[in-house]
This record gives C-alpha cells, structure tokens and sequence, in this order.
C-alpha cells in the first residue's frame, strides 16, 4: 500500500496557487548590482521598500545612487505593454519605454552621482560637467545605473496588467543586460521582455468529471494485521530478555551485533566510486531476526564473522530503497563488527503480560491488544491508499497548462518532505542530511520526477477548485489545531519556519481533507485483495 497522499498529510503542504496571488508593489527592488557588476539576466524579487529606494539592492557598493520614483500617472503615459501567451501559463509581456523617461532617469543618475563621487579639482555635492562625471565614474557604469533607474520605474506598469492573475515570485526579465546595454541611448526608444507565470484554469476532461471518479484498489489480505500483532508480540518478547556478549563464536542468526558500516558505490567499470553517506553508519545495532528487513543478502554476507572482524563485500540496493537515487546501484560494504551478543529469554507466561503492556493481566489480552492496534492501522492504511488511487485519478481528469514556477516550488517540498520522512524513519546525522540535500540531489530529483510532480501540482489545483465549485468548508477550531499541529513538528525537528506560510499550509490541508471525505463519498470505489 502507499502511503498517505501529500495532500492530506500535514508535513509537507502543496503550493495553492490562490495563495500565492499578490498584488503588485509601487516599489520594487532588483537584484542588480555588486560593484556595478550586472547579471546577464536581471530577476525580481519583488521585496517591499520603505518610501524611497536605490538603483541598487542592498547589496550594492556604498556609492550606490538613491533615487525617487516618478508619478505613476508620468510613467504610464510613457510606457507601453503588450501581452502575449506562452506554454505552461506563462505570459510575456513585451515594453516599450519612450524617450522621455530614459532621459529622466539619465539625467537624475547623472545628478546623484554628481552629489556623491570625489573628482579631483570639483567640491563634493556640486554639479560636475558630464563628460568629466562620465569619463571618471566609467560609461558602462552610467549607463547600467540609468537602465537600473529605467526598469525601477517602468517595471510596476508593465507588471500592472498581470496583477491579480500573477503568481508571487514567478516574474523575471528575459532581455540580457548586454542587449539593454546596446540599446539604451538617453534620447530613444528602450524595450525590454519580462515574463511572468499566471494562475493557470483548470478544466476537466469531461464535464464535471471529477463527480464520476471509479477506482479499483488493491489491499492486502487481512492476515497482514494478524502477521504484524504475532511480530510485534516476538519482538516486545526479545526486549524482556537479556543480551549476554559471546565470547568465541561466529554470528549466527538470532545475535544482536555492533557494526560500523562504510559503503562506496562501484562504477559500472568496477572501480570504487563515491561514499553512499545514508547506507554508513558507526555503532549500528542489529538484531540479524529482524535485519532482513534492512537491506537483502546483509545479514547473510556477516554471519560466520567474529567480534573484532573487518569484511567487505558487494551488494545491490533495491528498487524498493529509501534513496531513490541509491535505487539499483551496487555499493561496496566494508563492515566492522564491534561487539556481538547472544539473547537469553524469560520463560514466557502469563506473569510477563504486564511488562509487555500495563494493565493486561494475561498473554491472551496482550495478543488481543496488539490485534486491535495493528487492525485498526491496517483500516488507516486502507483508507490511505484509497484516497492516493483517488488523486491519482483526479489527476487524470485534470487538465491544466503547469506553469514552471509550480513545479519547481512543489518538486522542492516534496523533495524536502522526503528528506523529514528519512530523518525520522533512520536518524541521519548533519553530514549524512547535508550530503542528501545537495543542489544536484535536488535538482536530479527535479528532473527525474517532473511527470509526478506535475500530477501533484494537478492535484493541488484540482482540489482547490472542487472545493470551491462544492461550496466547501472547515472551521476556525480546524485550522488553529492543523497551525498548532505544524509548528509541533517544525520545532520537534529544529527547523525554522514562517508562521503566516504554515497557516496557508493549513488552510490547503484542510482544503484537501475536506475535498478527499467528498471524493470518497461520491466515487465508485471497489476493492481486489491480494492473497498473501
């Protein structure tokens, strides 16, 4: 079975594409200067200023020059935009700014930098002759700071046209700065192409086809349960007995052992490759009953070793490992085993009932307890993999033009939820995350699965429309408790977070939990069962 759908999971919240509408800035603030040093591409990022702004960010040189913005109403009657569509809901817009405007903010470049450079033979804060201020300052640097003050003045009318349909963070200009830089004269005409994402409409294959969904889901047979209360029995069982340390033997199965583990992955020439950090671990405790769930052939390839033992050996992972990116590769294990021990057991009966759980009086109650807990898991799973196979289908029924920005903010998120659901499920370390959370891990995970972070992403929009279009609702008590519920495991796991994105993470939760209860209440579900 699969695990609970992201939509529905409180880690990791898909991007609502509502939320992150915004309105557009008077100011806005470009990333465009180390030292007069200009990217090829310059890329918003729409942060709010104070009543005045510089050319530069603030990370520009102490002789950045500050400037006042015209009137809205002068820019507008000098600017000129035109729009045109482009694949995955992306819009550009296309700007024509006329003379006057890259005249004035020529010439208050000129003004403020006058004020504020020291020429030899001129008294500071006084007006310096053009040519003498341009040929000291440097006419590439003139010219970027007065295209600089051009874009801070013209970009909000150009991105008027797309507000309310703009998604935060998505817009960036595509012209070079090479290209304005050849353009710009004081006394022409300069264009420039922004391109921004809008919030996609989402449609359905058929009318109203998400009311028609039809699933067929696989669960396993009901002796699974059974199989995990008998295993959980066995192993609160182990835990009352005694680990004593053998002292000349090899391992056999049933020991508990000590390991230190490294592994490197092997190159398809046979070398040794690069160290695979989430399969190495130091003071690693096995128990060789339960280890063949760790990864196959392991426990086989360290049984007949002694305490004190280094072996090495070559194993594949399988298709089925925590780190897809280890998925069928062979790593080289070099194994050290530190201590060795052998289990002695209580006789079992029905005086040990208390030690497994409190108030059961026998081993029967025990079993019965384990039962109750494993069935009742057994139904969430159930319900679980419903709602993922019902997703999926909406995903199916779904047709929406993605835009890039989407993907790459819900392929992030899911990457990220996957790296918490690792750190829970095996402990890593700081160097063992860092390793995992690289940019290129990040951005193979991007590649390798942009047809499933699509679907995601369809989802998402299809959910927040079925919740508007069925006229859905949550209460305030819901959403205070998802809110408290969040930050519980952003502080559990030491993590910094934003308190007004956690509450839009709760809000599309919620938005999700209520549109899945309204799936499965109007699907036609039916289910096979595996024979185990």
């Amino acid at each position: 079975m699969e695990a609970l759908p992201a939509v529905h999971a409180g880690a990791v919240s898909r991007v609502s594409a509502a939320a992150r509408l915004h309105p557009l800035p008077s100011r806005l603030r470009l990333s465009f200067a180390e030292s007069f040093a200009c990217p090829s591409r310059l890329l918003l990022t729409n942060s709010y200023c104070g009543k005045s702004i510089g050319i530069y960010s603030v990370c520009a040189p102490p002789h950045a020059v500050q400037l006042l913005l015209p009137s809205a109403s002068t820019v507008a009657d000098a600017v000129e935009v035109s729009e045109s569509f482009e694949p995955n809901s992306r819009v550009k817009l296309s700007v024509k700014v006329a003379p006057k405007i890259c005249k004035e903010s020529y010439e208050l470049v000129l003004k403020e930098l006058s004020k504020r450079t020291k020429i030899p033979g001129f008294q500071v804060g006084k007006a310096v002759p053009e040519p003498i201020l341009v040929n000291f300052v440097g006419k590439d640097r003139v010219k970027t700071a007065a295209i600089e003050a051009v874009l801070r003045n013209t970009l909000p009318q150009a991105l008027s046209s797309v507000a309310g349909r703009a998604l935060k963070d998505s817009e960036h200009i595509v012209t070079s700065l090479d290209d304005l830089k050849s353009s710009f004269s004081p006394t022409s005409l300069l264009s420039y192409d922004v391109v921004v994402d809008i919030v996609p409409e989402v449609k359905w294959t058929t009318p109203g086809a998400y009311k028609r969904l039809k699933v067929i889901v696989e669960i396993d047979d009901e002796s699974v349960y059974q199989k995990a209360a008998e295993a959980e029995f066995r192993s609160g069982y182990k835990d009352l007995g005694s680990l004593h340390v053998v002292q000349d033997r090899c391992i056999e199965a049933g020991d508990v052992v000590i390991l230190d583990v490294a592994c490197n992955r092997v190159n398809e020439d046979g070398t040794v490759g690069d160290r695979i950090i989430s399969a190495e671990q130091k003071g690693f405790q096995l128990d060789t009953e339960d280890g063949l769930s760790y990864l196959p052939g392991f426990v086989d390839a360290i049984y007949g070793m002694k305490r004190g033992e280094i072996r090495v050996f070559e194993l594949v992972f399988p298709d089925t490992w925590q780190v897809e990116a280890t998925r069928g590769a062979t790593g080289r294990f070099e194994v050290h085993v530190k201590e060795h021990f052998y289990r002695v057991f209580p006789t079992l009966d029905d005086s040990l009932a208390g030690k497994f759980l409190e108030n059961c009086e026998t081993l029967d109650q025990v079993r019965e307890a384990y039962l109750k807990k494993h069935q009742e898991q057994y139904e969430l799973q159930k319900l679980r993999t419903t709602q993922n196979m019902l997703m999926n289908e909406l995903a199916k029924v779904t047709q929406v033009d993605v835009p890039n920005s989407l993907i790459e903010e819900q392929g992030r998120n899911m990457f990220a939820g996957k790296l918490l659901e690792l750190q829970a499920r095996m402990n890593l370390n700081t160097d063992q995350l860092a390793g995992l959370s690289s940019q290129e891990m990040v951005n193979n995970y991007l590649i390798s699965q942009k047809q499933t972070i699509i679907d995601a992403v369809k989802q998402v929009l299809a959910v927040a429309e079925i919740f508007k279009l069925e006229n859905l609702r949550y209460t305030e008590a819901d959403l205070k408790k998802e809110v408290e519920t969040a930050e519980a495991d952003f502080k559990k796991f030491n993590q910094d977070y934003d308190k007004e994105r956690i509450v839009e993470q709760a809000k599309e939760l919620l938005e999700g939990a209520k549109v899945l209860d309204w799936l499965m209440a109007n699907a036609d579900i039916s289910y096979a069962v595996n024979k185990l």
